[in-house]
C-alpha cells in the first residue's frame, strides 16, 4: 500500500494510446497552441492599445482572453513535453498545481461570464445609470471577484487534497485534476472535508448560473421593447450567449463523464472528452468576439488596411 509519503510522482497513463502518432500529435498540438496564443494576445493587445476600447465590456473581454491563455498554458506545454517522453510523469506537487490551474481556469471563465452578463444587464436594462454603476472602481472589484473567488476556493480544495493518504499513483488522464487525485485516496483517508468543499463549490457556481439566467430573462424582456435595444442585444449579447452555452455544455458533459461514465470507451475518445474545455473555448472566444463586436472588428480591419498600405509603400520604394 502506498501513501502520501511515498507517492511523489504520478504516471499519466492517458497518453499511452498516442504512442504510434506522437510526433504528428506533437506538431498539431504545438500549432494549435500557437494559434490560441496568437488570437488571444492579438485581442488583448488591441483592447489595451486602443483607448476607445477602454470600456467595461472590453476590459472584461480582455480578462476573458487572459484567462484562456492562463488555462491553456497550464496544460499544453506539459502535454507537449509528455509527447516527447517515453513514460509521461508529473511530480506530486506539480500535479496539485496543475489541478489548481485547471479548476481555477474553468471556474474563472464562469465567473467572468457572470460578470459580463451583469454588465450587459446594466447597459441594456439601466442605460441611464450605466456610467455610474459600471465605474472604474466597480469594474476593478468585479474583475477581482472573477479571479479571486475561484483562486481562494481551489486553494482550500488543493490544500485539503494534499493531506490525503494515497493508495495509487496512476492517473488515467492527460493531466491532473482534483477529482482524479481524490479517487486515489485510501479508504481510511479523511474525505469529509473534501466533500464539503466540493459541494460548496458546486452550490456557488450553480448560483452563478442562476444569476446569469436571471439577467438574461430581464435582458430579453427589455430588448423586445425597442429596435435599438434589440440591435444592441444582438451585437453584444449573442457572442456572450454562444460562449456561455458552449462552455456550460462542455463542462457539464465533462463533469458527468468524469464521475459516472464507463472506462470501456476508447482511450482516445476519453482524452478528447477530457480536454474539450481546453480546445474549443480558448480559440472560439477571441474569434467570436473579434468578428462580432463592431468596435473590435473595425479596429482589426483598420490595422489590416494600415499594414497592407505600409507594405505597398515599401514595395513602391524598392
Amino acid at each position: 500500500m502506498e501513501n502520501v509519503s511515498v507517492v511523489r510522482v504520478f504516471t499519466l497513463a492517458g497518453i499511452n494510446e498516442t504512442v504510434n502518432y506522437r510526433m504528428t500529435i506533437f506538431a498539431l498540438t504545438l500549432l494549435y497552441y500557437c494559434v490560441i496564443l496568437f488570437f488571444n494576445i492579438c485581442l488583448i493587445t488591441i483592447i489595451i492599445v486602443d483607448e476607445n476600447l477602454h470600456e467595461p465590456m472590453y476590459v472584461l473581454l480582455c480578462n476573458f482572453c487572459i484567462n484562456g491563455i492562463y488555462g491553456t498554458t497550464g496544460f499544453y506545454p506539459k502535454f507537449l513535453l509528455d509527447l516527447l517522453t517515453s513514460i509521461p510523469q508529473i511530480s506530486y506537487e506539480g500535479c496539485l498545481f496543475q489541478a489548481f490551474i485547471m479548476y481555477s481556469f474553468a471556474c474563472s471563465d464562469l465567473s467572468i461570464l457572470a460578470v459580463m452578463a451583469y454588465d450587459r444587464y446594466v447597459a441594456i436594462c439601466r442605460p441611464l445609470h450605466y456610467r455610474s454603476i459600471m465605474s472604474k472602481r466597480r469594474v476593478t472589484q468585479l474583475v477581482c471577484f472573477s479571479w479571486l473567488t475561484p483562486f481562494c476556493i481551489f486553494s482550500i480544495s488543493v490544500i485539503l487534497t494534499s493531506r490525503l493518504s494515497l493508495c495509487g499513483s496512476k492517473i488515467q488522464k492527460l493531466f491532473c485534476v482534483n477529482w482524479v487525485i481524490f479517487k486515489l485516496a485510501c479508504n481510511e483517508s479523511d474525505i469529509v472535508s473534501n466533500n464539503i468543499v466540493s459541494y460548496a463549490t458546486i452550490v456557488i457556481y450553480v448560483l452563478h448560473g442562476v444569476f446569469i439566467m436571471w439577467t438574461y430573462m430581464h435582458l430579453v424582456k427589455t430588448s423586445v421593447k425597442s429596435i435599438d435595444d434589440r440591435v444592441r442585444f444582438m451585437q453584444t449579447c449573442v457572442p456572450h450567449l454562444i460562449s456561455l452555452t458552449t462552455f456550460l455544455i462542455i463542462i457539464v458533459f465533462d463533469l458527468l463523464y468524469m464521475r459516472f461514465a464507463s472506462t470501456k470507451l476508447p482511450q482516445g475518445l476519453q482524452n478528447f472528452i477530457a480536454i474539450e474545455f481546453l480546445i474549443i473555448p480558448p480559440l472560439m472566444n477571441p474569434l467570436i468576439y473579434g468578428f462580432k463586436l463592431t468596435k473590435i472588428r473595425n479596429r482589426i480591419i483598420q490595422l489590416f488596411l494600415n499594414f497592407h498600405l505600409h507594405n505597398i509603400r515599401i514595395y513602391r520604394i524598392y
